[in-house]
């Protein structure tokens, strides 16, 4: 008995609920059937799927309107959140778990909730039942000696316990073999010795229900102040891996370099064609090589030639279980975690220049329209006759002497990638396909590896066309499996009303809007509570689920304010208002790209969703049953990743904003809440807040309806979008937060009738 058949059982007895007794008879488990039952039970109950109410009386969280399942996000003052796995009935946004029920369980904990009370609202309450799965196996954090013993205190705020390090635990047996910084020399003999160092922690017993944790040393990483630790705090507080093991070396070390007769047999061979690779100027591995030309009957042929990992990396060998478990690399300002060893993704399936490397290929034809008339995917052998970089591409097309010189046997072929990648750049645009292109902050270092400064990343033609040339193989290949069988895909579901209406309100204040129309809504008023124990009627708007919108809404708002002073602002809260992509077995298209099927295939060196559909194209995929799990964890992996790589760029900016403490800069009012002004530094991309309490001149209260700060005596205001001269007050490290001051008011703005935040700024 499958787990899955006894939770569709379940699922169609009334209210999901059932009793072991009724499961034996109902399902006739006699004998080998009914040993299996009890494991089963046992089983959906330890991942959260079933609860067991009582002994032997078991229910469907699924359908359940009592208990909900998921992760739980706590803040550093106690109290937590359930981010469920799926949305309850009448529950809207994430479940409230007071302080005394939160400390149950540790923040990023997978547990149990019983929802105690529904709000007319949507908001909702509960209670931790059970922690199902821990986080945190390891925490990393300062090692303190007090007079009550030896604590770890966690670097990550939201773990507020402190962990207890028992006598005989505080000092891993070598610690030279566990050293990452350049410690080794220290002798670290007795518990005082480590007084201050930063630590990585193993979890012997959690925290929790008023009781404090306990746990062993298992790594010494260094100073607060010692180079590179900011690295290694935020790769173990994300526990992302970052040792390959043993075998996994073993396997990479074993792999010929060369390859072999047997190795190229049954390949098509593309080695004659004057293929080439495109790539920033610091890139190490080269997942993806191009090739256009023209076919007889005056169509475009597109040839993109992937890194064939799934040659060399088989299922279930040590690579392929390490890369699973890493699911993507980590890419940080100054290093990066490769998701498989350097033998393998820098060398063997990098696709070199003059080097014979095997590709896995997509064979497109594509009429003048940027329609796909014919589609080809075989294993080849390729051999790269240049390494080009984005900036030699963009200077040969925008005709620059000595790059056209340098590739002249190459022009023609360049030209016609940036004829045909702006002919399916269109294509997109007519289908309704999103396009933001929000300058990204590019940050410099300089040669002892400290911040410097942050510029903008470039971004010219010859992006676009690399850009273009793998959407198309990618939508190519997920078109094909989908007609082919069970696959993986990248999935953008349809955003939340509530986020859109919330977008909405931001557009208008600048004069904008998607053009939805009215937004169908819920209102409602009820009492909250404040702090002092009174109680203040309160508003709130719902937005209905049945509103439906589509890409082409964000599409022309796009273009409306394309070189506008308030194009940045109202992108980045587009981004806001969007869902996150993310891999699924089941294909309910890509909104932002308005596709309806797409996933990843060009970029397997560096993501295992990539790997797994290159096996799936090659016949040699896992079982259909597994596609979820992988699609599951690789989206984990991948969100873990992304929040590692902005936190670690969060805390340069910090440490680089250190030395400019009383420095006038230009801003961007980014938002405005009950706390104060969130602003964006214009040169920097670097962001902080002004506090509402220091604005000047008036006392100052947030008008939630207006999206406004508004001066009690003065009517001064401060709403997105206004530009500040801003003054750089106070740093703090610790929560890597920066607080800003106005540092100049030319004019104030007082608040008319009819004001759409479209005339001149005071600041």
């Amino acid at each position: 008995m499958t787990d899955g058949t006894l939770l569709d059982h379940i699922s169609r007895l009334p209210h999901g609920k059932a009793t072991f007794k009724q499961l034996v008879k109902e399902l006739g488990a006699k004998g080998e059937l009914r040993a299996e039952l009890e494991p089963a039970l046992d089983r959906l109950t330890e991942t959260g799927e079933l609860v067991e109410l009582r002994s032997g009386h078991f229910v469907l969280t699924a359908n359940s309107r009592e208990f909900s399942v998921g992760r739980l996000s706590k803040h550093r003052d106690g109290y937590g959140f359930l981010v469920a796995d799926k949305p309850m009935q009448g529950v809207v946004g994430d479940i409230y778990i007071p302080t005394a029920s939160a400390e149950a369980a540790m923040h990023g904990d997978r547990v149990l909730v019983r929802v105690s009370r529904i709000e007319a609202t949507g908001r909702a309450d509960g209670e931790i039942v059970s922690v199902l799965k821990r986080a945190n196996a390891t925490v990393v954090g300062e090692f303190r000696v007090v007079k009550r013993g030896n604590f770890l205190v966690p670097h990550d705020e939201r773990l507020r316990d402190w962990i207890e390090i028992p006598e005989g635990m505080e000092i891993p047996p070598r610690p030279a073999e566990t050293d990452r910084v350049g410690i080794a020399h220290l002798r670290i003999e007795k518990p005082e010795d480590l007084d201050g160092f930063i630590v990585n922690v193993e979890i012997l017993n959690f925290p929790g229900n008023g009781e404090s944790g306990a746990g062993r040393v298992i790594e010494i990483l260094g100073r607060p102040g010692d180079f590179g630790i900011d690295v290694e705090i935020v790769i173990r507080k994300h526990h992302l891996p970052h040792r390959f093991p043993s075998e996994a070396l073993a396997q990479a070390a074993g792999i010929p370099a060369a390859l072999s007769a047997s190795d190229v047999k049954g390949r098509r061979d593309f080695r004659g064609m004057d293929v080439v690779t495109i790539d920033g100027e610091t890139a190490r591995d080269f997942d993806d090589a191009v090739w256009v030309d023209r076919a007889p009957n005056a169509n475009y042929l597109l040839h993109v030639h992937i890194a064939d990992v799934s040659h060399y990396v088989l299922p279930g060998t040590p690579v392929d279980l390490e890369a699973r478990l890493r699911g993507t690399s980590v890419y940080f300002p100054d290093r990066a975690i490769p998701m498989l060893p350097l033998e393998l993704s820098t060398d063997i399936c990098s696709l070199r220049p003059q080097v014979d490397r095997l590709v896995f290929s997509a064979l497109m034809e594509f009429d003048h329209q940027g329609d796909l008339v014919a589609r080809e995917f075989t294993r080849g052998v390729i051999r790269s006759v240049e390494r080009m970089t984005y900036t030699n591409v963009h200077k040969l097309l925008e005709g620059d002497a000595e790059q056209r010189e340098r590739y002249r046997p190459l022009l023609s072929r360049f030209e016609l990638m940036r004829e045909f990648a702006m002919v399916l750049n269109r294509k997109r645009v007519r289908r309704g396909s999103i396009d933001f292109d929000l300058p990204e902050p590019l940050i410099e270092f300089n040669e002892w590896g400290e911040m410097t400064g942050v510029t903008r990343s470039p971004r010219n033609i010859a992006h676009r066309i690399i850009e273009e040339f793998m959407l198309a193989a990618n939508e190519a290949v997920a078109a094909h499996l989908e007609a082919a069988g069970p696959s993986i895909y990248r999935i953008h579901e349809q955003p939340d009303p509530k986020r859109v209406m919330e977008f909405e309100e931001i557009a208008s204040h600048f004069g904008y809007s998607l053009g939805i129309g009215a937004i169908p809504v819920r209102k409602f008023s009820y009492a909250d509570k404040r702090r002092d124990g009174q109680r203040q009627r309160k508003d709130i708007v719902v937005a209905e689920p049945s509103l439906r919108i589509s890409p082409r809404h964000y599409q022309k708002l796009i273009a409306q304010i394309e070189g506008k002073p308030e194009e940045r602002i109202l992108s980045q809260q587009m981004l806001r208002s969007l869902k996150q992509a993310k891999y699924a077995d089941d294909n309910v298209g890509h909104f932002a790209l308005a596709a309806k099927s797409y996933t990843h295939f060009t970029s397997p060196i560096r993501r295992y969703p990539d790997l797994i559909v290159h096996r799936l194209l090659g016949g040699a995929g896992p079982p259909a049953a597994e596609l979820g799990p992988i699609a599951g964890s690789c989206s984990q992996s991948e969100r873990a990743a992304a929040e590692a790589e902005r936190e670690l760029v969060a805390w340069k900016k910090i440490k680089f904003m250190e030395g400019r403490l009383g420095d006038e800069f230009d801003a961007l009012a980014t938002g405005v809440t009950k706390y104060g002004v969130f602003v964006e530094l214009e040169d920097l991309f670097i962001e902080g807040l002004i506090p509402i309490d220091t604005l000047p001149g008036d006392r100052y209260t947030f008008r939630e309806s207006l999206r406004k700060i508004v001066g009690s005596h003065t009517r001064t205001e401060f709403s997105i979008g206004d530009k500040l001269r801003v003054r750089l007050d106070r740093v703090d490290e610790e929560e890597r937060k920066l607080q800003f001051a106005v540092a100049k008011q030319e004019r104030p703005r007082t608040s008319s009738k009819g004001n759409r935040g479209k005339q001149a700024k005071p600041w």
